[in-house]
């Protein structure tokens, strides 16, 4: 099988945050034919027409080339208020509106730490709705939903949740043969 590059998106822009440290774990927990580069969305503004009619931002383009030239992207959602946070809604938003489109035939895997009972479970149907639109091939299952994330990770952020991390790690070998499907 062929190496696989996954590119990991958090929206969370928060230093400690759990979806943040989750991709930290996939790095870890990811199969041996598989490379994660994590991207940032720090620096993407809030979408405007006429910021996108003057040009794209700098920060925009270069997230749609990572995006681009990895395999699959690998997003790790918190939920806020019951949906996705607004930094990774505007980044979605302004990526829509590039040519190419990236997320287009593009296979997706979505995660999601929460200190909540549901784990993101809201947030990751809705985005799931958002890449529809997008014609993204969304991997189906498993879905993971890392709920009471502080029981989950230590103070420095690490997964240190036995079951999550298996479960975590069979969610990264369904993303590299989803792909690696879709590939051939």
């Amino acid at each position: 099988m062929a190496a696989v590059k996954f590119l990991g998106i958090s929206g969370s822009l928060r230093s400690a945050s759990y979806n943040s440290a989750a991709l930290k774990a996939a790095i870890e927990l990811a199969p041996q034919d598989v490379t994660i580069e994590i991207a940032s969305i720090a620096d993407i503004p809030l979408y405007n027409e006429d910021v996108k009619v003057a040009g794209i931002p700098a920060s925009v383009t270069i997230l749609r080339d990572q995006i681009a030239a990895a395999d699959a992207v690998l997003i790790a959602t918190p939920e806020y208020n019951y949906s996705v946070p607004g930094v990774l809604k505007n980044t979605i938003d302004w990526l829509s509106r590039t040519d190419p489109q990236p997320f287009k035939g593009k296979p997706v895997g979505i995660i999601g730490a929460s200190p909540g009972s549901l784990g993101t479970a809201r947030a990751q149907y809705d985005l799931r709705k958002i890449f529809v639109g997008l014609n993204a091939l969304v991997l189906n299952q498993p879905e993971v939903m890392i709920a009471a994330a502080h029981t989950r990770f230590d103070a420095s952020g690490k997964l240190t949740d036995t079951a999550t991390r298996e479960f975590l790690g069979k969610m990264l070998v369904a993303l590299r043969d989803w792909t690696s499907r879709l590939r051939g």
